[in-house]
């Protein structure tokens, strides 16, 4: 059914606000994959791919032209690399990290039309999102990232549709790209850069099913209920655990498109009621480091293997990666600095020791008032050297339907990001061209502006 969706869905039938809503996310992506193009990991995974052949298709933010499929590596490496890059809550994915540079790279070698690529991205987002739903937030559990596993499926839509696949390869383009689904969580007990690298393998395996299918290679045509699919290999307690059903459920009229948030700190998203609470109490009750003798963090349940344990681990991160992970140090930079920026993700900063004693003072514990999955949710209570106590939460994290995210703001980040690379004036170009893709007869042309100059 997903080949059917996915293959028969044209622009024109898309609603108005998730039409908008996708330019905003592209837009978004881009800049992140603009900003984290000077950082150490971005340069050295450049190398490492340019090292095997350069090619035509631009990285974004970068001067090196790689091949297809290792272009869309790269990019998915960037837009994922500083954890600034949007999430599907319910899906417990981060979809435009695969789907952007999939649909980018993809439509630039098809030439599509921009509406063929953003109509391709709507598309494979909507069903990647629906695949996470099934299995229940069983993927990290069982020791998976999700990203790299749904991000698989989600990306051979993407490339399937702007290939122009029909709807029999199409469904076995997803039977093919299943051997590809890669992604562990290893990541979270030590200093690493592979989650980066999931996101955009995503693409490499999804753009080699999709050619392999539209030239008649067989697949597996069950990945998802199948007895060796998806469900019953990735998750603990298949049976219980999976919902196949939701995937299909409501397709095409209830959009999850329309519940992806778009983030406003580099941090994984557990981090940013704890952050946001932090700031506002400090700033409140003017606080310093120096007031502080404890913090104690609420967080949910499911947060708690990704930024809270090991603990010895999370205490004194030694990489960005690393410190955006961690609920110790988001709270102690929250607290030292007031703020959390991507300033903060610098060396100075790691090696802060007025943060690093802090940290050392931040305890977790179990929030009982957590409505997790329907909101990024958590609490703070601060206790000072002199007794006082100071507690604050938030229950409903920005981007949601209650608290939406103002276009102008996504805006701004993006040239905030973008500046980090290039001028005002050229970063407000490719503002401009993004966000009127759906004029564009040859996204190539787009793609082409992106690189560096």
């Amino acid at each position: 059914m997903l080949a059917g969706f996915v293959t028969g869905l044209d622009y024109a039938s898309i609603p108005a606000a998730i039409r908008a809503q996708a330019k905003l996310h592209l837009l978004d992506s881009v800049g992140i994959a603009l900003a984290s193009a000077c950082f150490e990991f971005a340069q050295k995974s450049c190398a490492g791919l340019a090292a095997l052949g350069i090619g035509e298709y631009t990285v974004i933010g970068m001067p090196t032209k790689l091949t297809l499929r290792d272009s869309v590596l790269m990019n998915g490496i960037l837009v994922h690399g500083l954890e600034f890059d949007d999430t599907a809550i319910r899906g417990r994915i981060h979809p435009s990290a695969f789907g952007v540079p999939c649909a980018l790279g993809v439509g630039a070698f098809a030439k599509a039309r921009g509406k063929d690529v953003l109509a391709a991205y709507i598309a494979g987002v909507e069903c990647a999102i629906r695949i996470g739903i099934a299995a229940r937030g069983g993927f990290s559990p069982a020791g998976f990232n999700a990203v790299g596993i749904v991000g698989a499926f989600g990306s051979v839509l993407i490339a399937g549709k702007l290939l122009g696949l029909d709807p029999a390869q199409l469904t076995m383009a997803q039977g093919i790209v299943y051997s590809t689904a890669a992604g562990n969580r290893e990541f979270t007990a030590a200093d690493s850069w592979t989650k980066r690298l999931e996101a955009g393998w995503s693409g490499v395996g999804a753009i080699t099913a999709a050619m392999l299918a539209k030239q008649g290679f067989v697949g597996p045509r069950t990945p998802y209920e199948g007895k060796f699919g998806v469900f019953n290999t990735y998750l603990n307690a298949p049976p219980a655990a999976s919902d196949v059903a939701a995937i299909t459920a409501g397709l095409g009229h209830g959009w999850e498109f329309a519940r992806i948030l778009i983030k406003m700190l580099p941090s994984c998203f557990f981090n940013h009621p704890v952050i946001n609470a932090t700031i506002a109490l400090v700033k409140q009750h003017d606080l310093h480091a120096r007031d502080i003798r404890g913090i104690r963090v609420l967080v949910p349940q499911a947060a708690v293997d990704t930024v809270c344990e090991p603990r010895l681990k999370k205490l004194a991160p030694r990489d960005i990666a690393a410190a955006q992970f961690s609920i110790y140090f988001s709270a102690a930079c929250a607290a030292v600095r007031r703020q959390f920026t991507l300033q903060e993700m610098d060396a100075d900063t790691l090696d802060d020791p007025t943060i690093h004693a802090l940290a050392a003072n931040v305890e977790y514990a179990i929030d009982p008032q957590s409505n997790f999955p329907a909101h990024y949710s958590g609490g703070v209570e601060i206790s000072t050297v002199d007794g006082r106590q100071f507690s604050a939460r938030e229950d409903v994290n920005l981007g949601s339907a209650e608290k939406p995210l103002a276009a102008s703001a996504v805006e701004e980040k993006f040239l905030g990001n973008a500046q980090r690379v290039m001028s005002r004036q050229r970063a407000e170009e490719i503002r401009d061209l993004l966000l009127n893709i759906e004029s564009c007869d040859d996204v190539s042309a787009i793609t082409a502006r992106l690189g560096a100059e």
